[in-house]
């Protein structure tokens, strides 16, 4: 493979690989807890608008963990030292 060490699968570096399977997590959370409620009590949403929601909910985790991933590495290395 050419490139340089931090590319990733697809061209995509550890960082940014990361933050997409934090959405992907995020969004599959989200529809299990949609599903698990439309068993036990009565769907809140339609399937689509689920979905919808789900994309939203990936797109914000994985903006979150790209933008925090960092600072949050940072910090633990701070507290261990």
């Amino acid at each position: 493979m050419t490139g340089s060490s931090t590319d990733g699968f697809f061209g995509l570096s550890r960082r940014a690989k990361s933050a997409l399977l934090w959405g992907l997590v995020g969004a599959l959370a989200f529809l299990v807890l949609v599903q698990g409620y439309a068993l036990f009590v009565e769907p809140l949403v339609t399937m689509g608008q689920g979905a919808f929601v789900a994309v939203l909910v990936g797109i914000g985790a994985g903006i979150g963990s790209y933008l925090l991933e960092y600072r949050i590495a940072a910090w633990t290395t701070r507290r261990v030292e």
